[in-house]
């Protein structure tokens, strides 16, 4: 019994191995997370790489303003030579509003990205409010 628990647990050990091999890879930046849609294509474009859309959660903004949260090389072969595809980006997209409110779902208003988004929204008001004020002044002179 003994012998065919150690034959058991060698066979076991021999299986793991090259799934552990298969499993590391060397890890890579995201060089588009946390860009527009927008942005990422154009970079991808400047690189002579093409994006697609792999994966879209919320509907509230078009494609061009949603927010890519992560990206990766396309792991598909193409052809008769079964060549691997070196040009493709997959893009996940979130396409939810900056901030929720009530009628929209987004960042909780609490969260990194909603506390930065509220912020960034507070000061492009304050621009646009000193800009109307220099606009009305130069009017009246």
């Amino acid at each position: 019994m003994s012998k065919l628990v150690g034959k058991a647990a060698v066979a076991i050990g021999a299986a793991a191995i090259p799934v552990g091999i298969l499993a590391t890879g060397v890890a890579s930046a995201d060089d588009y997370a946390g860009k527009t849609y927008a942005d990422a294509q154009s970079a991808l474009s400047a690189a002579s790489m093409k994006g697609v859309i792999a994966t879209r959660s919320g509907d509230t903004l078009p494609d061009d303003k949603c927010v890519v949260t992560s990206s990766e090389k396309a792991p598909w072969i193409k052809g008769d030579k079964f060549a691997a595809v070196t040009d493709t980006v997959l893009l996940n997209l979130n396409c939810s509003a900056t901030v929720a409110s009530a009628t929209q779902a987004g960042n909780s208003a609490a969260s990194p990205e909603g506390r930065a988004a509220i912020a960034a929204a507070q000061q492009q008001a304050a621009q646009d409010q000193a800009q109307a004020a220099a606009d009305q002044s130069s009017k009246k002179h």
